[in-house]
């Protein structure tokens, strides 16, 4: 049986350790980010007894995570079906409305954002509020680096609006959105992103009315940006009899 077990480990007709196979990235071994087990994302939840998750397979691994997963439901009429869906996994975000209530200004920023561009945008550059992923950060210190990089704000006191899911039939990322004054003197810095990230990012001040008017025609068609300036108009600083 030993003698068995060594020619196992040998390769065919050389004498030689085999190499054992390889693992699978981002499941066995680390992927190109260092990450492992990213197949167990969802396999035991049980928040939900109609929902019994049966299977998770990574389908990509490249800068974000895309997964199938095949799960049980039960349907309101107590029927059981199997189905599977592709969530694509990013992380979770933050993003900030920065606003001027004597001056009735926002800073806003414009960026080449590809998918847009891709779907019928007419250049791809969308004016949005600043915004980024947690990257293991808190989502306070989290938008206060963003802030600082994008717009050049050392933001002070911060106003937790409201978490929201921005694209739930298939992107996980959850949305922490906040509010925060801001003047001139807390601009210290020329914003404008990050280069070595590729970010090349344009500063915008705009009149509180011009950025609700660039809504409705369609200059601002940010998702995010769209909540944070309706709730600022509607509940926040720039509320009737603020």
């Amino acid at each position: 049986m030993l003698q068995q077990d060594q020619s196992d480990e040998v390769r065919a007709g050389t004498g030689t350790p085999a190499t054992p196979p390889p693992g699978r990235p981002g499941i066995d071994v680390p992927d190109h980010r260092g990450r492992t087990g990213l197949d167990r994302a969802g396999r035991d939840l049980t928040r939900n007894p109609r929902v019994v998750v049966r299977d998770v397979e990574l389908v990509s691994t490249g800068w974000h995570v895309l997964r199938r997963t095949t799960f049980d439901y039960q349907h309101a009429d107590g029927r059981w079906s199997r189905q599977q869906r592709e969530t694509y996994d990013r992380g979770d975000g933050a993003t900030i409305l920065l606003h001027d209530v004597r001056r009735r200004t926002v800073l806003l920023s414009r960026r080449f954002r590809y998918p847009a561009y891709v779907n019928d945008h007419p250049d791809g550059m969308l004016v949005e509020a600043a915004a980024g992923l947690l990257d293991g950060n808190d989502p306070e210190a989290a938008i206060r680096r963003e802030t600082a990089e994008e717009l050049g704000v050392d933001v002070g006191e911060l106003t937790h609006v409201f978490d929201a899911y921005m694209s739930p039939g298939s992107v996980t990322e959850r949305l922490h959105f906040y509010a925060a004054p801001y003047t001139a003197r807390d601009r210290t810095g020329p914003g404008g992103g990050l280069s070595a990230e590729g970010e090349d990012i344009e500063v915008l001040e705009v009149d509180v009315d011009e950025a609700l008017a660039m809504v409705r025609d369609g200059r601002i068609a940010d998702g995010k940006t769209i909540m944070l300036l309706q709730w600022a108009v509607l509940e926040g600083p720039f509320r009737a009899g603020a």
